[in-house]
């Protein structure tokens, strides 16, 4: 069973960093594109990252600001912000397209559960 778990939540200022992890856990045969998203109180969520094995992409309220990764196995994937602002309050979730089987050539979307990152001023 193929599951998502985000961590690296939490509270911190404004001006400060905070590097979110989402670890890929089960049998994956393909990781085909992965995602972050976000969404804040009284708002719809939002996507804001994404990556592939040849690009990324961002959302422009967080370009130059956050980046998007993942370790070579493709089993973990980061999101590392800085210069967070009281506007990037929101719980983050990873998302992921995987195919699981090889004699299955097709991309199931599956979810983390969040995590909530706060920012004070």
């Amino acid at each position: 069973q193929v599951q998502l778990l985000e961590s690296g939540g939490g509270s911190v200022q404004a001006g400060g960093s905070r590097r979110l992890s989402c670890v890929v856990s089960g049998k994956v045969y393909i990781t085909c594109k992965m995602y972050w998203y976000r969404q804040a109180p009284g708002k719809e969520r939002e996507l804001i990252s994404t990556i592939t094995d040849s690009s990324t992409t961002y959302v422009d309220n967080v370009k130059g600001r956050f980046t998007v990764s993942r370790n070579s196995a493709q089993s973990t994937l980061y999101l590392q912000m800085n210069s967070l602002t009281t506007e990037d309050t929101a719980v983050y979730s990873c998302a992921a397209d995987l195919q699981l089987r090889s004699n299955r050539p097709i991309c199931d979307k599956f979810w983390g559960q969040g995590t909530q990152v706060t920012v004070s001023s």
